[in-house]
């Protein structure tokens, strides 16, 4: 069943104002840093918060009015939240049973559930015998048993560790493209969720939509400086010029229009770390790279095979980053503090407009 959704709510100083739909069968992931209101509109969907105005359908079916417990939603949280005196298959049952149906029913789907998510071995376990990946399994089979006509996804994978993660990542794509009319709203932090789950994203800002559309082409060309963090990327704001972008100080990133920025508008430059080269700071200008500018380490991460080194200093270079392996970190002797320059070749920089709620 498709979902509609137009909310506002405020709490204190807050104020959530966002509108999105969800067609039946797909999977749309609400990104936004702590405190944009990813939370706050699962709870209004769910009916645990009760927002200022809010036009909510699901199929057509009005949910805004409706108390919790009976808009057919289920939800998924980061911890499993699973009722501890009863068994697995219990916990599963529970929602069949709290809709009605018998116990003999309840337990036959609450098994046929635990076969789906690999979990039907711990059917009579307690929860404090389950491991963490296991005991999501279970969260998630409790959560379809109930068959929700929207499910809603809070972070289902925040507290896996890196060995369960996957393995649940690739349980939650399973299951839900198994259903093409469920709708499922996701809100996670990170993009391989968003990327492996999701069809669209919606970014949020200060209880804002900034940034929309279908998941991989927002990660890929990002508008906001959040989007492009989480998608590794770096982005430099400023005006679209015909070679590239004018930044607020003056300075030019040359690069590639896309064929939707207009100049002299508000633009962004987008370009990946391993696009930006570092030389020592006495190399005047190095190469044939025309984005050249001098800064200094601010600090060096591993990441995966490779070293992030997060640029300081002045200018457009404050806050980028580049990857280089280890090898390359150690021959070039840098370290927190060293000066640098920075290289980005023209071609690996593409500019998109700029998102104008940003």
């Amino acid at each position: 069943m498709s979902l509609h959704a137009e909310i506002e709510l405020t709490r204190g100083t807050f104020a959530l104002s966002a509108a999105f739909d969800v067609p039946a069968g797909s999977v749309l992931a609400i990104l936004g840093p702590n405190g944009s209101g990813k939370s706050s509109i699962l709870g209004c969907l769910a009916g645990l918060f009760r927002p200022d105005r809010a036009v909510i359908t699901l199929g057509g079916r009005e949910l805004h009015d409706l108390p919790a417990h009976d808009r057919a939603v289920g939800l998924l949280s980061q911890d499993a939240l699973l009722f501890p005196h009863l068994s697995v298959v219990d916990n599963v049952a529970f929602s069949p049973r709290s809709k009605g149906a018998g116990r003999a029913e309840s337990r036959e789907i609450a098994r046929r559930w635990l076969a789906e998510v690999d979990a039907a071995e711990f059917a009579e376990r307690k929860p404090a015998q389950l491991s963490g990946g296991q005991a999501q399994r279970v969260a998630v089979a409790r959560a379809l048993a109930g068959n929700p006509d929207l499910l809603l996804l809070d972070e289902p994978l925040a507290a896996l560790d890196v060995d369960a993660a996957p393995a649940i990542r690739g349980l939650l794509r399973r299951v839900l493209a198994a259903d093409p009319h469920r709708a499922t709203v996701l809100v996670t932090h990170d993009p391989l969720d968003a990327l492996a789950l999701a069809d669209h994203v919606v970014v949020l800002a200060a209880g804002r939509v900034v940034e929309r559309g279908p998941t991989r082409e927002v990660l890929a060309a990002p508008r906001t400086a959040f989007t492009a963090r989480i998608a590794g990327l770096n982005l430099v704001s400023g005006t679209a010029v015909a070679d590239g972008l004018r930044t607020a100080d003056g300075g030019l990133v040359a690069g590639i229009l896309s064929p939707d920025a207009v100049t002299g508008e508000p633009a962004v430059a987008v370009f990946e770390p391993s696009a930006v080269s570092v030389y020592p700071a006495e190399d005047g200008h190095p190469g044939s790279p025309r984005n050249t500018i001098g800064a200094v380490v601010g600090a060096l991460e591993p990441h995966g095979p490779v070293i992030r080194v997060r640029a300081a200093g002045e200018g457009w270079a404050a806050g980028l980053s580049a990857d280089l392996t280890p090898a390359a970190v150690a021959d070039l002797r840098l370290e927190p503090g060293a000066p640098v320059r920075l290289a980005i070749k023209a071609t690996a920089v593409t500019v998109h407009p700029a998102s104008l709620q940003a």
